[in-house]
């Protein structure tokens, strides 16, 4: 889907940061406004998100609306919900992400979920982008305790898996 939406966003890269921005955020379109689930976000907060102006949000959210594909999309996006990515250091929880060479191939959360079983680390939250919406999907395991060192190169022999970061 990303790929479709950059091509109808072809010769407009401020419509496509944008486009970016809902999608990230999952941000929903119903008429001519933006939500979050079911608050209403002002598009001027987009545009300073985006980096563009007021206008260029607006053309955006008509452009959306007129094609059948992106307003059924648009219409239908809701966030997720909490994220405890940010707050995990407070809470003292670890935070492992892992970039994967193809996003379709299975058994990446599998092989990871396992590491993390056999050392003992629950997993208290496990974030996924999807890679027909995210331009750079990623997995992000938030972990009841510390992770060690050692589960880095552990992750990297998990079939697919190219880069791990833990934080």
């Amino acid at each position: 889907m990303w790929s479709k939406i950059q091509t109808m966003m072809e010769g407009h890269p401020e419509r496509l940061r944008v486009v970016r921005i809902l999608l990230e955020n999952g941000l929903g379109l119903r008429g001519n406004e933006v939500y979050l689930n079911d608050i209403e976000v002002p598009v001027v907060r987009i545009a300073k998100s985006a980096g563009v102006d007021r206008r260029t949000v607006d053309e955006t959210i008509r452009m959306v609306e007129t094609n059948p594909e992106l307003k059924s999309l648009f219409s239908n996006l809701r966030s997720a919900g909490l994220s405890l990515k940010g707050v995990a250091k407070q809470l003292g929880l670890s935070v492992v992400e892992i970039i994967v060479e193809d996003p379709h191939k299975p058994g990446i959360i599998a092989g990871a979920s396992q590491l993390f079983s056999e050392l003992g680390i629950s997993i208290r939250q496990a974030l996924v982008d999807d890679p027909e919406l995210a331009p750079e999907p990623k997995l992000v395991l938030i972990g009841d305790k510390a992770v060690p060192g050692e589960i880095i190169p552990r992750l990297l022999k998990v079939q697919g898996v190219t880069r791990v970061s833990v934080y």
